[in-house]
C-alpha cells in the first residue's frame, strides 16, 4: 500500500516501501538531447523494474500520462530489488522554479531509505559528433570510480535540476557521480543515452542491452521531439562556449 514519504505542501512524495537495503538511486529527468530520460526509461524496460510510486507537485503541469490506454503519473519512481537499485524518471521537463524543491525533497527521500549513493544521467552539449560520456562527482572517492570510464567535465556547469540535485548531494555529503552524454542538438538523441548506459554497465554491472536504442533511434526521435520541445520552452538557453560545455 503506497504511503506519503514526504510532503512540504511544494512537493509530496508517494511510494509503497523500498526493499533493497541501500540502494542506488538513478534519476533522469528531460534535459538537452533527452539522454537521462531516454536512458532511464530502457533501463526501467530492461530490467523489467517495478512501479512503487511518484512525485507530485503543485508546480507541475496539470496532465496526465497516458500508455497503451493507461494513466500514469508524469515523474515517476521504479526499483529493482534483484539490482539493488530505485529510478526517478519524468515525462515532463522540470521548470527551475521548482527544481530546488524536487532536489531537496528526493535527498530527504533517499535518506529515508538508505540510499547508498546518486547518479544522474544527463546530456551536455558539445560540438563534435563523436558520442562521449562526461563525468562529474562530488567526492575524491567517487571521482577516482569513473576516472578511467568517461572524460572528466573539467569545467563547467550543469544546470536544470540535475545540476539542483548534484548541488544538494553535495551539501548533504551523498555520495554522487553525474554521468553526461555528448550531443550536438536539443533533438532526442537515443546514441547519446545508449553510450551512458555502457558506462552504467561498466560501474554496475547492469548488463543492460542497448542495441534496441541505436536500432530504434529513428522512431524514439520521432515519439519523443514533442517534450525535447517542451524542455525547449522550459529551461533558460546557456550560451555555453565550446571549451565550457554544459548540461541544458
Amino acid at each position: 500500500m503506497a504511503e506519503t514519504d514526504y510532503d512540504d505542501n511544494n512537493v509530496k512524495i508517494i511510494t509503497t516501501e523500498v526493499q533493497s537495503e541501500n540502494p542506488v538511486l538513478i534519476e533522469g529527468f528531460p534535459g538537452i538531447g533527452l539522454v537521462g530520460n531516454i536512458a532511464s526509461q530502457q533501463i526501467i524496460d530492461e530490467l523489467k523494474m517495478e512501479y512503487i510510486g511518484s512525485i507530485d507537485s503543485r508546480h507541475f503541469p496539470p496532465i496526465a500520462v497516458l500508455y497503451e490506454g493507461l494513466i500514469n503519473m508524469p515523474v515517476r519512481i521504479y526499483e529493482s530489488t534483484e539490482h539493488k537499485m530505485v529510478m526517478v524518471v519524468s515525462d515532463i521537463p522540470i521548470n527551475p522554479v521548482v527544481a530546488y524543491d524536487i532536489s531537496k525533497a528526493l535527498l530527504t527521500w533517499a535518506k529515508s531509505i538508505n540510499a547508498k549513493e546518486i547518479v544522474s544521467l544527463a546530456g551536455i552539449a558539445t560540438m563534435s559528433e563523436e558520442n562521449k560520456v562526461f563525468g562529474a562527482a562530488t567526492n575524491m572517492d567517487m571521482l577516482e570510480r569513473i576516472k578511467d570510464k568517461v572524460e572528466l567535465f573539467q569545467m563547467g556547469t550543469i544546470s536544470g535540476i540535475s545540476g539542483s540535485i548534484m548541488g544538494e548531494c553535495l551539501v548533504r555529503e551523498m555520495p554522487a557521480i553525474s554521468l553526461l552524454g555528448s550531443t550536438m542538438s536539443q533533438n532526442p538523441d537515443p546514441r547519446a543515452a545508449a553510450v551512458v548506459i555502457d558506462v552504467l554497465n561498466l560501474l554496475y554491472e547492469y548488463g543492460i542491452n542497448t542495441e534496441g536504442l541505436i536500432e530504434q533511434a529513428e522512431k524514439i526521435e520521432v515519439e519523443m521531439q514533442r517534450l525535447a520541445e517542451d524542455v525547449r520552452t522550459t529551461e533558460q538557453p546557456t550560451g555555453a562556449r565550446k571549451e565550457f560545455p554544459m548540461y541544458g
